[in-house]
């Protein structure tokens, strides 16, 4: 599945809530029905049902039916990542960047400006 940029920045916009994050990492466990949904996330049914929508929408989830019920699971193979480098504890920040070494002749020039 190949994404403009636009697609996957639309993409991070809609899985950037605490909700739709948490109905994302379950559904990466095993497929579930709405009404699962609801018990682990203890909101409204309709709640729910707005969210998966939107990350229906935005090509992150899709379902199966049997019979009455929709079974959700995770279809963008990016997912699992974004939520694998969410879940990461970073203990440092990257350091900063070395500065490149001015030449003398630059140094000078400089001097001569200022």
């Amino acid at each position: 599945m190949i994404r403009s940029i636009g697609k996957r920045i639309e993409l991070l916009r809609v899985i950037a809530h605490p909700i739709r994050m948490r109905i994302l990492h379950e559904l990466l466990r095993s497929h579930q029905c709405v009404n699962d949904i609801v018990d682990f996330l203890e909101i409204s049914q309709s709640n729910v049902s707005q969210h998966l929508a939107l990350l229906r929408q935005a090509g992150a989830v899709d379902f199966l039916s049997d019979g009455r019920t929709k079974w959700y699971y995770v279809i963008d193979p990016i997912i699992p990542d974004i939520i694998e480098v969410l879940r990461r504890d970073y203990y440092e920040d990257l350091p900063a960047p070395s500065l490149p070494q001015r030449k003398k002749h630059e140094k000078s020039t400089a001097a001569l400006r200022g």
